[in-house]
């Protein structure tokens, strides 16, 4: 009983602990333009988005591995804190400060636990399997929604160009050629309307 006992002290521990990822805010402004988003609301977001688009995934996704992706793979900003993608300098050290905190993190966790979720973050990380693919997809797709549908939000404020974002949805055609494609139709009536700075 004391083994169980501890067991569930670790787990309810970890899950305290995740809380703090309801303080972490991103760069992406909620679609009313009222506040930034958390890290929870995203990974929320992203979960729903598995459950409604995978109708677009290779047949053979794991729906199942992608939502645990999608709600664990943010978890390490707890401790690293959102890296915006368009700052050249924060994400230098992204990859080092992000190692730790999974270490601190995952670590909170019995062996086992420990083992299956460090397993699927790595995988996401990595963006080889057509799970983790179509996860990054997802990941790419949710704040270019949220900058179309705020006339350009964050891209606004830094000023990013069609060329940066182009460069950012790469990821989206490998998860999902028909979210690819949608990307695509999206990004040339952003620049249509402005919301994004047109390459040369």
């Amino acid at each position: 009983m004391q083994l169980t006992t501890t067991r569930l002290q670790a787990q309810i521990q970890f899950i305290v602990e995740i809380d703090k990822l309801k303080h972490v805010f991103r760069q992406t402004l909620l679609m009313d333009k009222s506040r930034r988003e958390n890290d929870a609301e995203h990974s929320w977001h992203l979960a729903m988005m598995a459950i409604v688009l995978s109708e677009y995934a290779d047949p053979q996704v794991n729906l199942l591995r992608v939502l645990k992706m999608v709600l664990i793979h943010d978890l390490v900003e707890i401790d690293a804190g959102d890296t915006f993608c368009y700052d050249a300098i924060a994400i230098q050290d992204q990859s080092d400060r992000e190692q730790k905190a999974a270490d601190r993190l995952f670590g909170m966790l019995p062996e086992n636990l420990e083992k299956e979720l460090r397993s699927l973050w790595e995988e996401f990380e990595a963006k080889q399997s057509i799970d983790s693919q179509f996860a990054a997809a997802l990941d790419r797709l949710q704040p270019l929604l949220h900058n179309y549908y705020t006339e350009g939000g964050t891209w606004r404020m830094a000023n990013v160009t069609e060329a940066q974002v182009r460069k950012r949805m790469a990821p989206v055609s490998i998860g999902s050629l028909v979210l690819g494609e949608f990307v695509d139709s999206l990004i040339e009536d952003a620049i249509r309307q402005g919301f994004i700075l047109k390459s040369e």
